[in-house]
């Protein structure tokens, strides 16, 4: 971030990728700017926010390929597992660019898929191992998309979904991704999920329309509007299969579809799925705090555990908070109290570590926290009232990994009840 004051300035950007101006009234301008291009100042006050390309995170692809043009062959060997990957979606179906599936177009109605996808030998802990461009994918090397069936309609996609939760162990993973993802980020981002939580049930990915482009953000906003109901729908359908617990990770902009299809549940007097709502996950929120507030006031005091993950490093969200007026994000929100007054659980993740510069992605970048996560998931949820601890998952954990890691200092939750400090080494 770069700070001019002065009736005028010419600037030269060291670094390519999308610029955001904001001037003393307030006024921003988003463009997509080369290394090198000049600039003109003529006010006071002018900030200049650098979102680099190359940072990951929230951050996509430039290119958003799911499929290989040809099958690549590799040993069995050379596999650690295959995922399947249930899809509700309302993109529509790429016709430019079939390799994408989906893509970041707006459908008026919900579609429906499967995705199998292969994680290689050599995958490490957090990390999503992919291809650069749209060279194709080595399931030796990589994250690599194997298959897609697409299902017609509500009916056949619930049977289908519905046969694999009964198979798996009666539960259901549903993953929102954030803003700036492509239909193959969020595949991927799950897949990674499913496979290092160890997850013992059905990984189901709830695909909104994002652009998939740094550019795209109030592009992005109203797809996550225009997909509140499309996830209320999901959700109900998930409900009436075998399904004991639906579990819900969503993740940036995601937490925003997240709530607000909660909060339509709690009008209609469903905010529990009849009792089936597992762990609801809210990491790095992209929600205006206010706006927060007044979804908890509707959705009332939890019945199950309900988290949310923050971040005072979370940059991606500095970006937002300042594209919006600079108010507060609750992802990076520096009253965990006020937020748990609402009976929700704050963990404030502000002194581990990130997979990237951006600090947006801790819950599933980390090694550390990633695996904290699966050990909390792996355990059925019961009522947050039965909460008496929930620091003592981390403590089993971190006796046995926090050093060995060595990427997460301290983890502070904040419930209702408490304030609890947990050290984990590194």
């Amino acid at each position: 971030m770069v700070t001019v004051a002065a009736a005028s300035y010419h600037l030269q950007l060291d670094r390519a990728g999308p610029w955001l101006y904001q001037n003393s009234e307030r006024r921003h301008q988003l463009d997509v700017l080369p290394a090198g291009a000049c600039v003109t100042v003529r006010s006071k006050t002018f900030l200049v926010v650098a979102f680099a390309l190359a940072v990951t995170g929230c951050v996509g692809r430039k290119t958003h390929d799911l499929l290989n043009t040809t099958t690549v062959t590799v040993p069995a060997s050379d596999i650690a597992a295959t995922h399947e990957i249930f899809v509700a979606t309302t993109r529509k179906k790429a016709t430019k660019d079939p390799r994408q599936v989906f893509d970041g177009d707006r459908s008026p109605t919900t579609s429906f898929a499967s995705v199998e996808v292969t994680v290689p030998k050599i995958h490490q802990v957090g990390a999503i191992e992919r291809v650069r461009g749209s060279a194709n994918s080595n399931p030796a090397k990589d994250f690599t998309a194997t298959e897609v069936e697409f299902y017609e309609g509500d009916p056949q996609f619930a049977k289908a979904v519905g046969a694999d939760i009964a198979m798996r162990g009666d539960r259901a993973l549903v993953f929102v991704h954030g803003f700036n993802n492509g239909f193959d980020d969020g595949i991927y981002r799950l897949t990674q999920i499913a496979h290092d939580t160890k997850y013992p049930g059905t990984p189901v990915l709830f695909s909104w329309a994002s652009s998939g482009k740094t550019t795209g953000y109030i592009y992005d906003k109203e797809s996550a509007n225009a997909a509140r109901d499309d996830l209320e729908e999901t959700l109900r359908m998930l409900a009436k299969t075998k399904a004991k617990s639906i579990d819900i990770i969503a993740h940036s902009m995601g937490t925003w579809v997240t709530m607000e299809a909660l909060r339509q549940l709690a009008i209609t007097g469903d905010r529990d799925l009849g009792d089936k709502l597992g762990y609801v996950i809210l990491a790095s929120p992209d929600i205006d705090v206010d706006v927060f507030k007044k979804q908890m006031i509707r959705y009332g005091k939890p019945d199950k555990p309900f988290a949310i993950l923050l971040s005072g490093d979370d940059r991606a969200l500095r970006l937002s908070s300042l594209i919006s007026g600079d108010k507060p994000r609750v992802g990076d929100y520096g009253d965990a109290a006020d937020l748990a007054s609402y009976g929700v659980s704050v963990v404030d993740l502000s002194k581990t570590k990130g997979g990237d510069r951006l600090n947006h992605a801790k819950f599933a970048d980390n090694p550390f926290l990633v695996q904290l996560l699966g050990d909390r998931l792996r355990a059925p949820a019961g009522l947050a009232s039965d909460e008496v601890n929930p620091a003592q998952p981390i403590d089993n954990l971190g006796q046995g990994i926090g050093k060995a890691v060595g990427s997460v200092a301290e983890i502070v939750i904040t419930t209702p009840f408490k304030v609890l400090t947990i050290a984990t080494g590194g």
